[in-house]
């Protein structure tokens, strides 16, 4: 007999984390337990509000199907009763633990793929005032971070970068502009931007309303973010983005986020894998869709004040495995 059990918990932050769209000082995640025959698989999402998602109405989604999960219900089934989203991922990633206990196996090892030793991450810039974005990025070089990922909005976007490429000459910058770029000449702002040598621009524009990336050439490759949840919507990216983030908590788990990949390979878009803020229970489930990721931006743990099992290890830019 499987029994299952959730909960809403509340992380504080240790510092505030500020985006185009506002500030967070605390993160509400729900848990799923699941034990069968002595096992245990645990799974975490992040509801997340731009996508009209609570934390009462993912509990309300993982009670609906409370019984058929305690009868036993497949991750494949799962797919079909649950649309994308928080809800399914922390089920799906419950059971694929679940699986991997009840076979006494690794997921990795379940997964037929071999752990790297360590997997460099972003480390993210929370959206603040020029001078404290740059002493942000100085103090994330001094720890030894590889990749720093820029928030912005419309405010001051190159003098940010500069003094951010000023703090850390030898970083690779990525940018997030959580779709704040509405009625910039974006075409005059890549070439702008080029001087700063950026990696990547994610999701400028708002999802549904991004069809000037078609108007001009990507002299810096862009990232759909909100523009991309599913496998079903990358398709119809081609034509205006070069790369997807996947996460596991738009996607809806660890099994959308796998058949994304390989929608994304044969659409010949390049894959970054990001995440909501959260505890290391969440970032762990992400772990496998690194491989094949070109930028991993996996650093929730370390905005929370106190982290929780199973404890990943965060130095010198990277996740150690």
């Amino acid at each position: 007999m499987r029994r299952m059990h959730f909960e809403a918990v509340e992380l504080p932050l240790a510092r505030p984390f500020a985006i185009a769209r506002g500030i967070r000082t605390a993160v509400t995640v729900v848990r799923v337990t699941l034990e069968e025959q002595g096992f245990i698989g645990l799974g975490e999402c992040t509801p997340t509000p731009h996508y009209n998602e609570s934390a009462e109405s993912v509990t309300a989604q993982l009670s609906a199907l409370q019984a058929q999960v305690e009868a036993g219900l497949s991750r494949e089934a799962l797919q079909s009763l649950l649309p994308a989203g928080s809800a399914r991922n922390a089920l799906d990633c419950a059971l694929w633990r679940l699986e991997a206990a009840l076979s006494k196996q690794s997921l990795w090892q379940l997964l037929d793929l071999s752990a790297p030793p360590s997997v460099i991450t972003a480390e993210t810039l929370s959206l603040d005032s020029v001078e404290n974005m740059a002493n942000a990025a100085a103090d994330a070089v001094s720890r030894g971070a590889i990749l720093l990922k820029i928030k912005l909005d419309r405010e001051a976007i190159l003098e940010k970068v500069a003094a951010i490429r000023q703090a850390a000459p030898k970083a690779t910058l990525i940018i997030d502009a959580n779709e704040a770029w509405s009625g910039i000449d974006l075409g005059s702002l890549f070439d702008a931007l080029t001087h700063y040598n950026i990696a990547m621009i994610e999701q400028p524009l708002p999802a549904g309303n991004d069809g000037d990336l078609q108007r001009f050439p990507h002299v810096i490759p862009v990232c759909a973010d909100e523009s991309c949840h599913q496998r079903g919507d990358i398709a119809g990216l081609r034509n205006r983005y070069e790369m997807i983030n996947i996460k596991l908590d738009k996607c809806g788990g660890l099994t959308e986020a796998l058949a994304m990949v390989t929608e994304a390979q044969q659409q010949e878009l390049r894959v970054m894998v990001g995440c909501m803020l959260g505890s290391s229970l969440a970032m762990e489930a992400a772990l496998p869709v690194t491989l094949t990721a070109e930028h991993v931006d996996l650093d929730g743990p370390i905005w929370l004040a106190a982290d929780s099992s199973p404890f990943l290890s965060y130095h010198n830019g990277q996740i150690w495995l």
